[in-house]
């Protein structure tokens, strides 16, 4: 029986579970603090696999913040995790084990948790936006990652919005909730304030049309880039089926006006959301 030790390393939590292969299930789920430096980080590595010692396992996989490079086994780029970067992490964490240790970046793994057994699993070709604090996701095509030569493949929180400023910042639920609690001395979340527009009032209703705008944007560039089957939509947000709406909406609202569109994306929210960056690393490890 197949059986793999699975870890989403966070900012503030890293969560780890066993993950049969054969049925497919997720079991034995917890978590630890994500510790602020190297060796408590080691640590912890080493109390998870302990926990599972007396079972048959095949290996660990990861799921962690970064641009991963698999051939090398670093973490470039950044993250609040400055400790994981720019050097063979890979080969040290496998040292520490004893098993044999899979990494992905961690908006990679949620999309591959959606290929697997998720809305993607009978499709080959999609692109998978995460909406979180910032904006990210993965480029798929033929079931695998497109990671790009510089593996910025999916990075698309980097691509420019309104205002020649970064998609991450005008494209997100956090950062409207931002703007409007400064501009109106309030303390919403930015769940609060979608669901104030959506009940018609005029402020909320402005600014949440600047993400949906910025949004909508990027995924009307992005159907054209790739031609996708489908652009599925994670992070927090798309659990709101207020945000799905709108943002729906809004992406026909720019292909009505333009007039002469031959395709309309097809928009789904993800299935998994707490447990998807696991499964994803189960799919990495396996694929």
């Amino acid at each position: 029986m197949s059986k793999l030790i699975v870890i989403d390393v966070g900012g503030t939590s890293i969560k780890y579970g066993l993950w049969d292969d054969e049925i497919q299930v997720l079991s034995n789920k917890s978590s630890l603090e994500t510790p602020n430096n190297i060796e408590d980080f080691y640590h912890n590595f080493e109390s998870i696999n302990n926990e599972f010692k007396n079972r048959k396992i095949d290996g660990v996989g990861i799921s962690i913040p970064g641009i991963v490079d698999q051939d090398t086994g670093i973490i470039g780029g950044s993250s609040a995790l400055p400790y994981i970067h720019d050097f063979p992490i890979k080969q040290v964490i496998q040292e520490h084990l004893n098993l044999r240790v899979a990494l992905e970046n961690d908006a990679n793994c949620a999309a591959l948790a959606e290929l697997s057994i998720g809305v993607a699993k009978d499709l080959n070709d999609i692109l998978f936006l995460v909406i979180g604090t910032g904006v990210g996701g993965a480029v798929v095509s033929n079931r695998k990652i497109i990671r790009g030569s510089n593996l910025y493949g999916g990075e698309f929180g980097m691509m420019m919005g309104d205002g020649k400023k970064q998609l991450s910042l005008w494209g997100t639920a956090v950062h409207m909730a931002e703007r409007y609690n400064s501009k109106y001395g309030m303390n919403l979340s930015g769940k609060q304030i979608i669901e104030l527009a959506d009940s018609g009032d005029f402020t909320a209703k402005a600014e949440t049309q600047v993400m949906y705008d910025n949004l909508a944007q990027a995924i009307y560039n992005l159907q054209f880039v790739t031609d996708p089957q489908a652009i599925i939509v994670g992070g927090g947000v798309s659990r709101s089926s207020i945000f799905m709406k709108h943002l729906i909406e809004t992406v026909n609202v720019y292909l009505d006006s333009l007039g002469n569109i031959p395709i309309y994306p097809k928009i789904m929210a993800s299935k998994f959301h707490n447990d998807s960056n696991l499964i994803g690393a189960a799919y990495n490890f396996y694929n």
